[in-house]
């Protein structure tokens, strides 16, 4: 594998330098080259190469629109002992701690990044001066397939957020149903699904630029500003990467009130919240068993009872 990665890294040296971290899906490891350090992570499983292109892309997404650091993406390599590995700029982090604030600030104006290229874009059809370089995304979804943990979201473009949502429901019910034979969750989603635009009535919903997966194990900082990582991009609702920051902590409420200052909260956040926290606590039904399956269910009864209140 190291003679690979030195070839396709045009490398004298690779040295591993002792670095890495690794998770539930993957692990990495630091190397030093010619060109500074890098890390590299690395899956042996059959699925490791559709899962590292989608992180790739969504990195190069994120890197893009240049308002949350993340690590450069360089290469996705098949390995030749199996899998695949994802080649990416080595960052020195440690913990979240005093850029929570700068965080919250970043991630907002990420989320409403795409709409105001919208709105100058439509100034600009009024103006003789136009720039070519604007590039507004008006649908829902993604380029390419991503993975949340190891589990493959498909990201098919779509015009209506909440159609694009009740299709990321429905994947992960139906791989329930498959794995565990479990008909709970799909009888209260049933319930919930013809009521479902009732959460978002009033909203401009506009696709906005999402991490996927933004939980406090994959934020942290460097000496001078918050970074995130280990993304599963498409393009969303913005309040749905508030979801997950909301299921392991990680996030103080400097992170909240900054990221609210920029966008503040919509009539109907909170329980939109939980609508957001369903998609997380079935895909780790999904990852790690039943463990999950009372959360899930919870939150399903809880969403029937506010969509009969309504």
């Amino acid at each position: 594998m190291e003679d690979m990665l030195k070839k396709e890294l045009a490398t004298s040296v690779l040295k591993n330098t002792g670095r890495g971290g690794g998770g539930c899906v993957n692990q990495g490891v630091a190397y030093e080259t010619d060109q500074g350090l890098v890390f590299v992570k690395m899956n042996s499983n059959s699925g490791a190469r559709k899962m590292f292109d989608g992180e790739f892309a969504s990195l190069v997404a994120l890197h893009t629109a240049d308002e949350v650091r993340v690590p450069k993406p360089i290469k996705v390599l098949t390995n030749p002992e199996g899998g695949a590995l994802l080649v990416m700029e080595y960052l020195d982090m440690r913990s979240l701690s005093s850029h929570s604030a700068a965080l919250g600030q970043q991630l907002a104006r990420l989320h409403q990044q795409n709409a105001g290229i919208g709105q100058r874009m439509l100034k600009e059809q009024q103006s003789v001066h136009k720039n070519s370089d604007l590039n507004y995304v008006d649908k829902f979804g993604f380029d390419v397939e991503t993975c949340c943990g190891y589990l493959p979201q498909s990201n098919a473009w779509t015009d209506s957020w909440v159609q694009f949502y009740a299709q990321k429901i429905e994947e992960q019910i139906q791989m329930l149903e498959s794995e565990y034979r479990d008909k709970g969750a799909r009888e209260l989603w049933s319930q919930i699904l013809p009521s479902l635009s009732k959460l978002f009535d009033g909203l401009d919903i506009q696709p906005a630029l999402l991490h996927g997966d933004l939980w406090g194990g994959n934020v942290g900082q460097l000496s001078d500003r918050p970074v995130i990582f280990d993304p599963c991009s498409f393009y969303g609702h913005a309040e749905f990467d508030l979801g997950i920051c909301n299921m392991f902590g990680g996030f103080n409420s400097a992170f909240f009130k900054n990221y609210f200052k920029v966008l503040p909260k919509q009539p109907g956040y909170e329980t939109r919240l939980q609508l957001y926290l369903l998609f997380h606590n079935l895909n780790h039904w999904n990852h790690f068993g039943s463990t999950y399956r009372g959360s899930s269910m919870g939150i399903l009864k809880h969403l029937v009872k506010e969509l009969k209140k309504s």
